[in-house]
C-alpha cells in the first residue's frame, strides 16, 4: 500500500467537503433569519451551486481533460472560490449575494467531478481503498461543522457570516494544497462536447431508467433537509451556535455506513442486491421525514440526523457503484456524468426551487413555518420513491 498517496488523496477529500460542509448546512438560517430572505430567494442561493453542476461537465471536460493537469485546475478553482466565498460573506442583499454565489458555483462545481477522477486515476490498481479515501470527505464535512460550532460558542452567537468566512479560508488552503497533489496529466483526447449524452442508451434498460427517475425525485426531496433542518432545529429550541454540531450527527452516521460498505459491501449485495440496499436507504429517509412530520420534538429530530447520513451512503454514494456496475466499460465515464447531472444538477437545482416555494406557501407571520405541512411533502415523495424502487433488480 502506498501510504503517501493514500494520505494525499484523503486530505484532498477531507478539505473538499470541509469547504462545502462549512456553509451548506447552516447558511439557510442566516438567509431566512437575519437577512430576511424568502424561501424562494433562499432556494435560488442554494440552487446556484447546482446550476454550476449542470454546466460543470462542459468546463471540466474541455479544460482539465484536454489542456490542463487536473491538480492545477483544482488549485485555480479553489483559490478563486475562496476569494468569492469571502466576498459572499460581506453581502447582505439578495441580488449581489446571488451573483457572487453563481460565480462561486462555476469555480466549485467542476471540482466535485475532478476530485473523483483524480482519485480513481491514481487508485486504479488499489480500488479496494476507494471507500477508505471517500470516508474522509464525510469526516471533513463533520469537522467543519464542529469547528464552526466551537467558534460560535466562543463568540457567543450564531447565524452569522462566519460560515462563509470559514469556507473561504478552507478553500484557499485547499487551493494551495492542490499544487502538491500527484500529477494527473490531461488525457489530450477528443471527447465530445457533451460526452454524457452517449450514456443515454442506458435508458433502454428499465432498471436503470427507474433508478435514475427515483434518484431525481430523491434529489428534489433532499433539499427539504438541507434548507429546512437548520431553522427547524432552531424553532425546536436548539441554539443557533449548536446547530452545526447537531447536524454533523449525519456525517458520523455516514462514516459508519461507509465503513460498513468498505468491509461488507459484497456479501450485502449478494444477499439483497443493489435494489435491496437502495430500498434500505430510502426507508431511512422516509423514517427521518416521518419523525420530522409526526414527532416534531427536539430529541427525536436530533436522533433522526443519523438516518440521513446512513441513507445518503446507501443511496447517493452507492449509486456511483451501481452505475459503474450496469454501464459497459466504454461509456462508464459518460454514465457517471449523466448520474451526476441528474442528481447534483437537475435534481438538486429544481429541488431548491420546489422547496423554496413550499416553504413560502406554509410560512406564517413572524417568519416561522407550518413545519408539519412542509415536511409532509417530502414524506410523500420519499414513500413513492420507496415503492418505485421495488421494481429495480
Amino acid at each position: 500500500m502506498n501510504w503517501t498517496l493514500y494520505l494525499q488523496l484523503s486530505l484532498m477529500m477531507f478539505l473538499q467537503f470541509a469547504v462545502w460542509g462549512a456553509w451548506s448546512p447552516v447558511l439557510a438560517s442566516r438567509l431566512l433569519g437575519p437577512l430576511k430572505m424568502s424561501g424562494k430567494q433562499t432556494g435560488w442561493i442554494y440552487g446556484s451551486i447546482y446550476i454550476g453542476c449542470i454546466v460543470s461537465p462542459l468546463i471540466a471536460g474541455q479544460i482539465a481533460d484536454r489542456w490542463v493537469a487536473t491538480e492545477w485546475f483544482l488549485a485555480g478553482a479553489h483559490l478563486a472560490g475562496g476569494l468569492l466565498l469571502l466576498a459572499a460573506a460581506r453581502q447582505r442583499r439578495f441580488g449581489p449575494l446571488l451573483v457572487v454565489m453563481l460565480l462561486y458555483a462555476l469555480a466549485f462545481a467542476p471540482t466535485l467531478a475532478l476530485i473523483y477522477s483524480l482519485s480513481f486515476y491514481h487508485l486504479e490498481k488499489m480500488k479496494h481503498l476507494t471507500f477508505a479515501v471517500l470516508v474522509w470527505g464525510t469526516i471533513g464535512w463533520a469537522v467543519a461543522g464542529w469547528g464552526l460550532t466551537l467558534w460560535r460558542r466562543m463568540k457567543g452567537s450564531g447565524e452569522g457570516a462566519d460560515c462563509l468566512v470559514l469556507a473561504g479560508l478552507l478553500s484557499l488552503a485547499l487551493g494551495v494544497y492542490c499544487f502538491f497533489l500527484p500529477h494527473t496529466p490531461p488525457s489530450g483526447g477528443t471527447e465530445e462536447l457533451l460526452p454524457f449524452l452517449k450514456a443515454l442508451r442506458l435508458l433502454g434498460d428499465g432498471n436503470f431508467l427507474i433508478f435514475l427517475i427515483v434518484v431525481f425525485l430523491l434529489a428534489t426531496q433532499l433539499q427539504f433537509f438541507f434548507l429546512g433542518t437548520a431553522p427547524f432545529l432552531g424553532e425546536l429550541g436548539v441554539q443557533g451556535r449548536s446547530i452545526p454540531a447537531v447536524m454533523t450527527i449525519a456525517q458520523v452516521a455516514q462514516v459508519g455506513g461507509t465503513l460498513t460498505l468498505f468491509f461488507w459491501m459484497t456479501p450485502i449485495r449478494e444477499a439483497i442486491g443493489y435494489g435491496g440496499m437502495f430500498m434500505a436507504g430510502i426507508a431511512m429517509w422516509l423514517a427521518m421525514y416521518a419523525i420530522y412530520t409526526f414527532l416534531p420534538r427536539r430529541g427525536p429530530v436530533i436522533v433522526a440526523q443519523g438516518l440521513h447520513g446512513l441513507a445518503y451512503t446507501f443511496v447517493i454514494w452507492l449509486g456511483n457503484f451501481y452505475v459503474d456496475h450496469v454501464a459497459p466499460p466504454d461509456i462508464r465515464g459518460s454514465a457517471q456524468g449523466l448520474y451526476t447531472m441528474v442528481l447534483f444538477g437537475l435534481g438538486f437545482f429544481l429541488g431548491t426551487q420546489f422547496t423554496g416555494l413550499v416553504m413560502d406557501h406554509y410560512k406564517i407571520p413572524g417568519g416561522t413555518f407550518r413545519w408539519r405541512s412542509v415536511y409532509l411533502v417530502p414524506c410523500v415523495i420519499t414513500a413513492i420513491c420507496l415503492a418505485a424502487m421495488t421494481l429495480v433488480g
